[in-house]
């Protein structure tokens, strides 16, 4: 996997978010739609954040939104009945996984990696059945070196390809989708998103999350002993 410098490590602020309600922004995308083909690597400045557009979000057709209260942290023996795979959002570990520009290659441990996307950062996830070497090297490409960006793979999602943050989704069937650097640009620390804008994305100790050697994702159903979405 492939390291980031570490240098952003600043202080964390916990804003608190409400509620659970969700909704489909812009309008719906059906799976191998040819709107999903097409290239587009130019940053538009209308998908950048601004104080008078907290959410660019709402521009991109398909992407999911949900409000998730922050925070809410579980034990590393302990798992998390998410509402959506993969997650974006809800409880998590109370360490996060490394995200600044780490590519992981085996799947990792889903708790570890929604407390990432708590900090800002966006997660890149695919399907290793649905894609293939050179849609996994285009995401690789937008992960490398870009700090609060971080890729793995997850087996059994429903597209090939699924881009989160804090409380936003896109699901897409190609990694060429322009949608997903549109996605990217309009989440990546977004302060007006982000429960915890500016924490860290760094890894804090390796006895607690090695990011050489990280927790392996768990594809298991959770049991009826899981701590809910929602928190405890």
């Amino acid at each position: 996997m492939i390291r980031y410098p570490r240098h952003l490590a600043v202080a964390a602020a916990c804003l608190a978010l409400v509620g659970c309600e969700s909704q489909q922004q812009g309008s719906p995308v059906a799976s191998g739609s040819s709107s999903g083909t097409s290239t587009s690597t130019s940053a538009d400045p209308g998908f950048t954040p601004t104080e008078d557009n907290q959410d660019p979000t709402k521009k991109i057709d398909g992407v999911l939104a949900i409000e998730y209260e922050g925070a809410q942290h579980v034990k590393p023996t302990e798992r998390v009945a998410y509402d959506h795979k993969p997650p974006l959002g809800g409880a998590h570990d109370a360490v996060w996984a490394p995200c600044n520009g780490v590519v992981y290659k085996k799947a990792v441990r889903t708790e570890n990696l929604v407390h990432s996307l708590e900090h800002g950062a966006v997660w890149l996830t695919y399907d290793p059945d649905k894609l293939d070497g050179d849609g996994v090297a285009a995401l690789e490409k937008r992960v490398n070196g870009k700090p609060y960006t971080v890729l793995s793979p997850f087996p059994g999602q429903a597209e090939a390809v699924s881009v989160q943050s804090w409380g936003r989704q896109l699901q897409v069937a190609k990694a060429d989708d322009k949608r997903i650097d549109q996605f990217i640009q309009a989440t990546r620390a977004n302060q007006y998103l982000t429960p915890e804008p500016g924490a860290s994305c760094d890894q804090i100790d390796p006895d607690r999350f090695d990011q050489d050697n990280p927790p392996p994702f768990d594809p298991s159903d959770p049991g009826p002993g899981a701590i809910p979405v929602t928190g405890r």
